[in-house]
């Protein structure tokens, strides 16, 4: 005798993050402007820094030692120029080395942003740089890019277009895909 099971049919829609035909790709390449300040420096930190970015798989595409014009702090830094801390925050970088770097690697911006941590060191999480490290808001240590837009108005600005980024790095070595 066949013995005969039914199992009823529950209809099972298929998450959006988990369906291929409508989900966005969780990750992509990006690129992103990260400066490490002059108080980064003098404090000897820049290597801790780096290799933070390396460790987690990050790609450094460009870098360069840089001692900063006032001229070029305005317009890196030009929705600022009106305020009334601009003037200190400038007399803090001029005459001073500061390192530019171009890094990669996916969804970096957002990512190097959670890494850096917030602005001010004493709000900024431990783990992250400025909460490790900061400590004070006009001391913090590292810039990073703020958007897609900033990333490529601050790399063109201090490196130009001498970047070949089809060349820059390896990434099936680090992403799986």
């Amino acid at each position: 005798m066949l013995l005969m099971l039914f199992v009823p049919l529950i209809p099972y829609t298929i998450p959006p993050h988990l369906n291929t035909k409508t989900a966005e790709p969780l990750k992509k390449m990006e690129h992103t402007f990260i400066a490490l300040k002059p108080d980064c420096i003098a404090r000897r930190l820049s290597g801790t820094i780096i290799s933070r970015f390396e460790k987690k798989g990050f790609t450094l595409t460009a870098m360069k030692l840089v001692i900063a014009t006032e001229n070029m702090l305005r317009q890196h830094y030009a929705e600022h120029v009106d305020k009334p801390w601009f003037k200190d925050f400038i007399k803090f970088f001029l005459n001073k080395q500061i390192i530019c770097m171009v890094w990669s690697g996916k969804n970096i911006i957002k990512e190097s942003r959670k890494m850096i941590g917030a602005t001010d060191p004493q709000e900024a999480l431990m783990g992250t740089i400025r909460g490790d490290f900061g400590v004070d808001k006009g001391r913090n240590l590292v810039h990073g890019s703020d958007s897609l837009e900033s990333a490529q108005r601050e790399i063109k600005l201090w490196f130009g277009d001498n970047i070949d980024f089809q060349d820059s790095f390896d990434k099936d070595q680090v992403y799986e895909n």
